[in-house]
């Protein structure tokens, strides 16, 4: 199940902006933060990422952590350079009047480097929120959001979110659009993105066989420029100098999405009883036991983990296969700063001299 090499070889409106990471431009390398740090620790946290080269700066929307606006501001406030946004805000728990103005005063903050991360959401069973409307709700979110930082008063109708005429928002918006990012695993709401999107981004993949599928998706999509939306992976990252221990956390770590996603992707066939055993003992034993389940050529699909050379050279083939940016996630090493640092200094540079 291993991926294997690869050879360098809707509603009607107006697309949104490209510039975040479209196809046929320079590669680039992001890292993704939990919500789970102190201000401190992410204003910490995003000096490193911003000294350390790194492209984009992403915090996760996960349920009961804090909201990512939170720590996106505080990433703003020590950061003049990066691009940053949440990935992925959901409109079924955030309304897309509230997605509007938290983006359009994320993009304030940082002086116009903000994107915006839209995605279905996980988790929301049980909840008992209605998540009905699936690619058309999301469809119709970034429309509304999309009315409401051009300051027009558009009205947006749709079937599940609209937007009386005449509605703006309060504080004027500093740009009438950001880079829009879709979150999805599959070829309907991949549609909706090659239409307004700027990027589509498959979050807990570090495939690089999902490249050329989420391409193809893309390009089968009834619009045209669709080599403009760039394909983003990013998965859980766990780099250390000692390859064995990092394979361990990352396993930990990759468990619980794992429950979720790893009968998602097209390219591999999961046996059943593997990921009933994960779910199994995730809800019974916890992270550590249910990743212990993991096996290595499967933890491959859906993280990068191991040495910096190892790291570095999974990255390459995501990349080479045909991805525009690649997203480290959480936790990044056995410690974050150490993670970061690491790759900063011995994955990101191995990783822009294959593509320079």
């Amino acid at each position: 199940m291993s991926p294997a090499p690869h050879s360098r070889t809707v509603p009607s409106s107006a697309p949104h902006s490209r510039t975040l990471s479209s196809s046929g431009a320079a590669k680039r390398l992001g890292i993704g933060l939990q919500g789970d740090k102190t201000t401190s620790q992410f204003e910490r946290l995003g000096i490193m990422i911003e000294q350390g080269g790194f492209d984009v700066v992403s915090v996760f929307n996960d349920l009961f952590f804090q909201p990512a606006l939170v720590p996106l501001l505080a990433l703003a406030r020590v950061t003049s350079t990066i691009t940053l946004g949440p990935a992925c805000l959901n409109p079924f728990t955030v309304h897309p009047v509230e997605i509007a103005g938290q983006i359009a005063a994320l993009d304030a903050a940082s002086s116009g480097r903000a994107y915006l991360g839209l995605a279905r959401g996980s988790w929301l069973d049980g909840l008992g929120a209605d998540h009905a409307g699936g690619p058309s709700a999301v469809a119709e979110a970034a429309a509304v959001v999309r009315a409401l930082l051009r300051g027009k008063g558009e009205p947006v109708t749709g079937r599940r979110f609209s937007l009386p005429e005449g509605s703006t928002l309060k504080s004027p918006p500093l740009r009438d659009e950001v880079p829009l990012l879709i979150g999805t695993w599959g070829p309907v709401l991949t549609g909706v993105a090659a239409s307004i999107a700027a990027e589509v981004k498959v979050g807990g993949s570090a495939n690089p066989a999902m490249a050329p599928v989420v391409r193809q998706w893309l390009d089968s999509a009834a619009v045209t420029n669709t080599t403009q939306t760039g394909i983003v992976l990013g998965a859980v990252t766990v780099v250390d100098s000692d390859g064995a221990a990092a394979r361990r956390r990352a396993r930990t770590e990759a468990a619980m999405y794992l429950d979720v996603v790893g009968a998602l992707d097209p390219t591999v066939s999961l046996p059943r009883e593997l990921l009933d055993a994960i779910g199994a003992a995730l809800r019974t034993e916890g992270p550590e036991a249910a990743g212990s389940l993991i096996p290595d050529d499967v933890l491959d699909v859906f993280a990068f983990a191991g040495t910096p050379e190892q790291v570095a050279e999974h990255a390459i083939r995501v990349l080479d296969a045909g991805a525009d940016r690649v997203e480290f996630g959480t936790p990044h090493g056995l410690s974050d700063e150490r993670g970061i640092e690491l790759l900063a200094t011995s994955v990101l540079p191995v990783v822009r001299e294959a593509f320079a």
